[in-house]
């Protein structure tokens, strides 16, 4: 009667567990996974620079001569470091990031000295997403959504 009753429970478990499987495989057929976590990693350059009114580009700026500004995404971790050759202040950051099918945050546990200022008030940066395989761009929206600036991005490797 024992061997019985758990062979039954057995069958049982075996039914629910084929089951749970044929519905996780079927869901991800129907809804494909939108994964920018993947598409961001790498390294990318800083291009330039879009100011906005609304929702609308105002003003295109490129990166001045010299300027350089990369960031790099692994699995989990993004570090960025920027190079002015007219200012002497360092720029560096390191820190965790999220990346979903429109919103990029980043939160940086450390960086540079003047990085190091802005990390003690404010440590969470949320940005409005646009990722291609080559070209990205993160943008600062206001509290109301409206898009102020971006950062455009080309992939370097």
């Amino acid at each position: 009667m024992l061997n019985s009753s758990i062979s039954y429970i057995m069958k049982l478990s075996l039914i629910t567990l084929l089951f749970l499987i044929s519905i996780s495989s079927s869901t991800n057929q129907i809804f494909p996974k939108q994964d920018n976590d993947e598409l961001i990693i790498g390294t990318w350059e800083l291009q330039g620079f879009y100011h906005y009114d609304g929702n609308e580009i105002t003003d295109t700026v490129p990166t001045t001569d010299g300027y350089r500004q990369i960031k790099m995404y692994t699995k989990d971790h993004v570090m960025w470091t920027r190079y002015v050759p007219k200012d002497s202040v360092e720029w560096f950051g390191y820190g965790s990031y999220v990346a979903s099918e429109d919103q990029l945050i980043e939160t940086l546990e450390y960086g540079s000295e003047s990085m190091m200022n802005v990390i003690d008030t404010l440590r969470i940066f949320t940005f409005e997403l646009q990722i291609s395989e080559n070209e990205y761009s993160q943008i600062t929206v206001d509290e109301e959504g409206n898009r102020i600036f971006s950062e455009n991005y080309k992939r370097i490797e």
